[in-house]
């Protein structure tokens, strides 16, 4: 029982540093610099809404024609997959229609906890 409970906490202590931690705050800065030049918090922009994004399947979000490689990807917009998507999405995802990159990781960061503020 105590080897199980270790086991446990190890596997929950690793996931959570493996998540990227940012200040939604400083993220919202980002987000409002960077990303709203396609992205509406409504929905009325040149690409998707974003609310909701953290946890949904990727070309899934309401009232948007996603790219044909969004919709194949597979991928579900975790924390990490956003990480690794903002460092180059048309690296990460070949044919989509997204050019914004975010180098900084802890920039990438801060926009991913202010995503995740966005419901």
């Amino acid at each position: 029982m105590r080897i199980a409970l270790a086991f446990i906490l190890t596997s929950l202590a690793t996931s959570t540093l493996a998540q990227p931690v940012g200040d939604p705050v400083r993220g919202k800065q980002v987000f409002e610099t960077m990303c709203t030049m396609c992205h509406a918090e409504d929905g009325d922009g040149q690409g998707p809404s974003l609310n909701g994004v953290v946890g949904r399947k990727a070309g899934t979000g309401p009232n948007f024609a996603y790219t044909d490689a969004i919709k194949a990807s597979n991928l579900t917009w975790t924390p990490a997959a956003l990480d690794k998507f903002l460092q180059g999405p048309m690296e990460m995802v070949p044919g989509t229609a997204m050019p914004q990159t975010v180098p900084d990781a802890a920039q990438r960061a801060d926009v991913i906890a202010y995503l995740a503020t966005m419901k």
